[in-house]
């Protein structure tokens, strides 16, 4: 059994695709896939489908939506009775839990490569860094369970994913700084600095690639933006750190031009 959840939800056997119509047997395969080889409890599944208002049949429904479950994977498993499906989809004291091995999941590949990745830029092999986050997020196919509306424990996982992508991200594009790839960032930055608008980290990034490129006019505005950004929709001034940051590019702060310095972090952390 094949399954992906980072875009939309996906699960095959067999080459044969068991993902159901019906919108909460979705939910229920979803977060049971997030939480595969571990028991997910039957009153995180109610709550997962109905939030704080199950109906009295929440059980008994719960139930009919394993069954339709196990019966989409024992039809792709060619299985002539529902036996081997339960042996996917295991009933467990308490809850239930989809038995498949985590590099079955496409969360678990992303996770491995993110630690790998993250391994590798705290030894300042930033190369097999950039390699292996950039792997890690190529992976996703939009966002998290897109095509699922989920409950509380789904959207928890989803924002948890969310920001895992993001801290990647960022510190796949921290890597590429260190190897001087500044030139090479800045449209990536451009975009991602508009999406995420109140971000410090990828301000700063943006605003030191932009310096390194010549452009620092342009480096103080993208500050500029952020600080507009940060008084009109919280109230605050930016942090400390990107107010130095701003400084030191002012300033023209030689420390800002050389990729390998570990001033750099102290500038990005």
């Amino acid at each position: 059994m094949q399954i992906k959840v980072l875009g939309l939800v996906e699960a095959t056997v067999n080459g044969r695709s068991v993902v159901p119509s019906a919108a909460k047997p979705r939910q229920i395969l979803a977060l049971l896939a997030l939480n595969a080889g571990q028991v997910v409890q039957v009153p995180t599944l109610v709550e997962e489908l109905w939030d704080d208002r199950p109906p009295r049949s929440a059980r008994t429904t719960l139930q009919t939506y394993i069954l339709q479950l196990r019966r989409l994977i024992g039809d792709a498993l060619a299985a002539s009775d529902a036996s081997e499906a339960k042996e996917v989809l295991v009933t467990r004291y308490g809850g239930y839990l989809l038995d498949v091995p985590e590099t079955a999941v496409d969360v678990y590949e992303f996770e491995r490569l993110v630690q790998s990745g993250q391994h590798a830029y705290e030894a300042e092999d930033f190369a097999a860094a950039s390699r292996l986050l950039g792997a890690a997020l190529e992976i996703w196919r939009g966002p998290a369970v897109v095509d699922v509306r989920p409950g509380m424990p789904l959207g928890l996982e989803a924002v948890r994913l969310e920001e895992a992508r993001l801290s990647a991200l960022e510190i796949r594009i921290d890597a590429d700084l260190r190897m001087g790839k500044h030139k090479g960032l800045l449209s990536e930055l451009a975009v991602l600095t508009v999406k995420h608008p109140m971000n410090e980290h990828l301000c700063a990034q943006y605003m030191i690639s932009l310096f390194r490129a010549g452009r620092q006019w342009q480096a103080l505005d993208a500050f500029k933006g952020l600080r507009h950004t940060l008084v009109e929709e919280l109230g605050v001034e930016p942090s400390t750190r990107l107010q130095q940051l701003q400084h030191a590019i002012l300033t023209s702060d030689p420390r800002l031009d050389r990729e390998e310095t570990r001033q750099l972090q102290g500038l990005l952390a």
